[in-house]
């Protein structure tokens, strides 16, 4: 059915402005004043921003990790994304070595598949560099629109790559045009720290913050910069949690290269305290990288204002306190890493940011959804408010305020890492691809309404001047 948003203020990454929005066949059809309402349901924006839906590159849904799966799968995770101002999530495919990459992307559709409420797509992890890999890879991009690939720096004997793997993996993604996103941390140099603390017989969850000390994040972000300088090629470093990744990150970019960086919205407000809380409470806040000493969230800011960072994910990766969390008691290695963190992404964003003055409310838009689209080859599909875009939209009220709770919130898990915090803003309908999934704050979307969207190789779709050349 056709629909008319009236009333409302558009603002994307780049304007804002009064306009009406027609929508048929799920797509922005024209963007006007004073539009003809004959035919079309009309929605009154009043007083309410209208964004392009937000999209979450960092997620983790129905997950294996630790002996245990991630309480989120893709139906109640998505309605939680919904909720909170997010029409399309990035999951990422874990693989096994020795199998066929085909086999674990199988997985995943099997996982999503009729239970998605908005729209998805995949990330691949690459564990090893083999001649089956590389010889299945541009299938996997031509026939998937699997455009980018994840290497582990860390978690030794799990999902830890080696640098010979990331350097070649670098190398086949600048060949193949696709982007390697890493997750940045010594594994090797974590694994001995770890060791050593249960020796010691330090087994608190402020233990896992010990062990992981922000020079390791440093040091391994610096290296990937290297070896993707050293390829040619184009990084993503995901969830950047401290200065001395940060500033890796600035370095590279400084000298020219493609390398991104994201952070998350945990990083931004929460710190490695939390993790000293009594009664094993701490374990709700055990993910990695952890959290960091308060003062790293201001350079976090910093750098999102100046350009240095350049996204928000969520890395939403949930366990339940009880019997998941728990698992973890009297050994801090065995505290399932993550958290529940897809549903308040856009919310913190805006209310910590933008209404405190700490980026624009362009930024904002773009940090939460354009950057996202253009960089894992979605926009301008996806991520703007153009007339041929798909109709992912957010009506969202700047000025209500809502304290965030466990009690409220849509993720199945038992607890929610910002209990009690206030935030102003938040989404009152969200639409994608024309079709309400929150109408008026309720629920009236369909799990399996999601699709999944095949995507773009790395910088097909993106503006020239969004594009660092190699110098």
């Amino acid at each position: 059915m056709t629909k008319l948003i009236k009333n409302g203020t558009i603002v994307t990454a780049t304007d804002i402005y009064e306009a009406d929005l027609l929508i048929q066949d799920g797509k922005i059809a024209v963007i006007g004043r004073n539009l003809d309402e004959s035919g079309a349901e009309v929605i009154d924006a009043t007083g309410c921003y209208v964004f392009p839906g937000g999209i979450d590159p960092h997620t983790h849904l129905d997950m294996p990790f630790g002996g245990t799966v991630t309480k989120d799968d893709f139906e109640s995770g998505t309605i939680a994304a919904a909720f909170g101002g997010t029409t399309t999530i990035i999951d990422f495919c874990l693989t096994n070595k020795g199998e066929p990459l085909k086999k674990a992307i199988e997985t995943w559709h099997n996982k999503a598949t009729g239970k998605a409420v908005i729209d998805y797509g995949f990330h691949l992890m690459i564990s090893e560099i083999t001649d089956d890999v590389l010889e299945e890879l541009p299938k996997v991009i031509e026939e998937e629109g699997i455009t980018s690939f994840k290497v582990f720096m860390a978690y030794k004997n799990v999902f830890q790559a080696d640098d010979g793997t990331l350097y070649r993996t670098l190398v086949a993604a600048k060949e193949l045009g696709a982007l390697v996103m890493v997750h940045a941390e010594n594994g090797d140099v974590i694994d001995y720290l770890t060791k050593k603390a249960l020796e010691d017989g330090h087994t608190d969850p402020i233990y896992h913050a010990l062990t992981r000390p922000p020079e390791l994040e440093g040091e391994a972000t610096g290296r990937a910069c290297q070896l993707t300088e050293l390829a040619g090629s184009q990084l993503y470093v995901v969830h950047v949690s401290c200065a001395q990744a940060v500033e890796k990150i600035a370095e590279a970019r400084n000298k020219g290269l493609n390398v991104w960086g994201e952070t998350c919205p945990q990083y931004l407000v929460l710190d490695q305290s939390y993790l000293e809380k009594p009664n094993f409470e701490g374990a709700k806040y055990v993910w990695s990288p952890p959290l960091r000493e308060k003062w790293h969230q201001e350079v976090l800011w910093n750098a999102l204002k100046n350009g240095q960072l350049q996204t928000l994910g969520s890395d939403q990766c949930s366990f339940d306190f009880k019997g998941q969390k728990e698992l973890g008691r009297g050994d801090f290695t065995k505290i399932p890493n993550g958290g529940p963190i897809i549903e308040d992404r856009v919310s913190i964003l805006f209310s910590e940011g933008v209404k405190k003055g700490r980026i624009t409310l362009n930024q904002f838009v773009d940090i939460v959804s354009t950057r996202i689209a253009k960089l894992f080859g979605l926009f301008p599909k996806k991520g703007t408010i153009a007339v041929g875009a798909d109709a992912d939209l957010v009506i969202f009220d700047p000025t209500v305020e809502r304290v965030i709770s466990a009690e409220t919130h849509h993720m199945a898990v038992d607890y929610n890492p910002f209990e009690g915090m206030k935030v102003t803003g938040e989404p009152v309908s969200v639409l994608c691809r024309g079709e309400f999934v929150v109408r008026d704050k309720q629920f009236v979307g369909k799990p399996g309404y999601g699709q999944y969207v095949k995507r773009a190789k790395y910088g097909a779709l993106m503006a020239d001047q969004d594009v660092v050349k190699m110098s």
